[in-house]
């Protein structure tokens, strides 16, 4: 046994004051900084623009973004173009947001 009887409590201190009110400033400091860190830059992909697509899909785990550029990002739109169902549904207004039209001939169905 470390201790036959518990010990006997002490005051706090001046200086334990002091080190608790330091301590939570800089826990409070620090969320604040992630705060407005996340605030402004939300992350690298950002809207879809400029022939590249950002697509956050619904999954098991939650939720899954898909992200792609030029080549990749026409396919990806051409089928959404052609499909049905809830993904390309998501696809399609995004498709249109980065400047990527439906293929000729192609009928998109409503949004």
């Amino acid at each position: 046994m470390p201790f036959a009887s518990i010990p006997q409590a002490e005051p706090v201190t001046r200086r334990d004051k002091r080190v608790i009110a330091a301590i939570g400033a800089v826990i409070v400091a620090v969320l604040a900084g992630v705060g407005i860190w996340a605030a402004a830059a939300p992350g690298s992909y950002g809207a879809s623009s400029n022939g590249c697509i950002t697509v956050n899909l619904p999954s098991t785990m939650g939720g899954s973004l898909v992200h792609a550029c030029g080549g990749k990002a026409a396919r990806l739109c051409a089928d959404a173009y052609a499909g049905t169902g809830l993904a390309p549904r998501l696809f399609r207004p995004q498709c249109r947001l980065a400047g990527i039209a439906a293929p000729a001939g192609a009928t998109a169905t409503a949004p």
